[in-house]
């Protein structure tokens, strides 16, 4: 039998009517109609991590959050365009590059491959641009340069900050007055004119720290000016979406609204989404109900009081991955809606463990019934990539009909503010009907391919798998929690060839010496970096 006669039957023309997606904005506190500023292209920021030490899991949430949100776009009909900075300057790099006596940039260079190896064990590949502050300190100091002109910043020996006055909306995304704001201590906020203004650039105070030639002298820039200024370069004055974890409103998302929109005189985002942070805690039920169905609204006060960091005794994440692997953190933290707290433990990830079992076991039972069809096992499967192209009439069909309505469902969630909690509750309902399907036909005990009930199937599992493409889910067959050989040898490679690739870019800009680190370092794991004139390669050091 071929694979065409065990496809999806006639699908209708497609739809050029864009799905109703609704947004929770927090600006606006309200669910809003996403309709993009340049349909069909959307532009997408997310804060990313500041690399001075290895991920922890709470680094993926954004990433992976975001990363199913573009894919959902995606599938939409939309052409997005999702960017996540790299933070390599800043104070927390400048003190471990002391504390460690080597440089800021083998640190970041070193931190940013942990962290790229990590969210391509989680299947996030979905990012467009890692922009890295160092990279951009020409635009950082240009965007300075207009605020100063437009009077919404101001100079005091060396240090250039924010003038939170001369904005009227100061205040409006984290609902706070002016007179509670509260920006940088100690020695600048002498220099301040108001308490809650903040530093764009910060003069260096001796001749050995990391610094930049500027207008106002060497020095580096503040942390919120590096964001406006990466998001500017890549999708323009105004943009479609800002993601972040809540803990980042306040300051920093409010500081990068306000001297975004005055620079430019236009909003800088229309849409902001927070995702809810990550508590350690037992509770939770994996497969339907969520930790974070009941979404009550959480100050940013109160998530970053709760929230997994490092200093609450988080740890580097690929230990996690080689525990639990990808795909388990993955599901753990789709499972539920975005906008809440996240409680995190070894219970939770144990449960989404059992929870994707119940899934493999059904590819496996799957396969076996559709073992005589050409090319037809499920990670073999060809689902449509759009929504439109996904449509289809079940024709009167008693389990297409039943899918139908599991992939009306699961839409209806996604479209609900990307609620992938319930869209991962309608992927167990569709479980439970197609085992039930195979059940009543009594598909594993009879041999014939080409009956009407295991075509229903494959028509029904290639939903499905449409489905669960949109949240990352299914790629590829799973990797047992633990590792395997055959595994270890490709991430190996992987992460080895990527190292690689930040070392080029290193020697490029003539940083010799992160290049020379990555090298000397991989040397000390038993691994030889060759170059040759045709490229590196790499072997394992005798």
């Amino acid at each position: 039998m071929s694979t065409a006669s065990a496809a999806p039957t006639k699908m209708p023309a497609a739809s050029t009517n864009k799905p109703e997606i609704r947004v929770y904005n927090t600006l606006s506190k309200t669910k809003e109609p996403f309709i993009p500023l340049r349909a069909p292209k959307v532009g997408i920021y997310l804060c990313g991590p500041t690399v001075y030490a290895e991920s922890h899991i709470g680094h993926m949430v954004g990433p992976v959050i975001f990363d199913t949100v573009k894919r959902y776009l995606t599938y939409c009909g939309y052409e997005v365009t999702l960017v996540v900075n790299i933070t390599d300057v800043d104070d927390k790099l400048i003190n471990k590059s002391k504390e460690r006596g080597i440089p800021m940039s083998q640190i970041a260079v070193e931190m940013t491959a942990d962290y790229l190896s990590n969210l391509k064990e989680l299947g996030v590949n979905q990012i467009d641009y890692l922009p890295r502050a160092t990279d951009h300190m020409p635009q950082i100091i240009s965007f300075i340069q207009t605020l100063e002109q437009k009077d919404h910043a101001y100079a005091v020996d060396g240090d250039v900050f924010f003038d939170v006055m001369k904005d009227p909306n100061y205040g409006q995304l984290s609902n706070r007055s002016v007179d509670a704001q509260q920006g940088e201590g100690g020695g600048a906020a002498a220099k301040k004119r108001s308490p809650g203004d903040f530093a764009l650039w910060k003069s260096a105070k001796s001749e050995d720290e990391v610094a930049w030639d500027s207008p106002w002298g060497r020095g580096r820039p503040g942390w919120h000016i590096e964001c406006s200024a990466m998001s500017h370069e890549i999708l323009g004055d105004t943009f479609d979406i800002h993601g972040g974890g809540l803990d980042l409103m306040f300051p920093h998302h409010e500081n990068e609204r306000a001297q975004s929109s005055c620079c430019h005189g236009a909003p800088m985002v229309k849409y902001w989404m927070h995702n809810g942070l990550m508590r350690a805690g037992e509770k939770g039920k994996v497969g339907g109900k969520s930790d974070r169905e009941n979404q009550a609204e959480e100050s940013a006060e109160e998530a970053a009081a709760g929230k997994i960091s490092r200093s609450k005794g988080a740890g580097g994440l690929s230990t996690l991955i080689r525990h639990h692997t990808g795909e388990r953190i993955r599901f753990f933290l789709l499972r539920t809606h975005y906008r809440s707290t996240i409680v995190y433990g070894e219970d939770g990830l144990e449960e989404a463990g059992t929870s994707l079992e119940a899934f493999y076991r059904f590819f496996a039972r799957f396969d076996e019934i559709t073992s005589a069809i050409k090319d037809v096992s499920f990670y073999e499967l060809k689902p449509a990539s759009t929504r439109a192209a996904g449509n289809f009439d079940p024709a009167g069909d008693s389990l297409l009909t039943e899918i139908h309505g599991i992939r009306e469902k699961f839409l209806a969630g996604m479209d609900d503010d990307f609620n992938t909690g319930a869209a991962i509750s309608a992927l167990f309902d569709a479980l439970r009907i197609l085992n039930r399907h195979i059940d009543a036909n009594k598909l594993t005990e009879k041999s014939d391919p080409c009956g009407a009930a295991t075509l229903s199937l494959v028509q029904a599992v290639t939903v499905i798998r449409e489905l669960a493409g949109t949240l990352g889910l299914f790629a590829k067959p799973p990797i047992a929690a633990g590792g395997g050989n055959e595994a270890d040898t490709q991430l190996l490679d992987d992460v080895v060839r990527l190292l690689i690739e930040l070392r080029k870019e290193a020697r490029e800009r003539k940083d010799y010496a992160a290049g020379d680190a990555i090298r000397d370092r991989l040397a000390s794991l038993g691994v030889a970096l060759l170059d040759k004139k045709e490229g590196t390669s790499w072997e394992r050091a005798s």
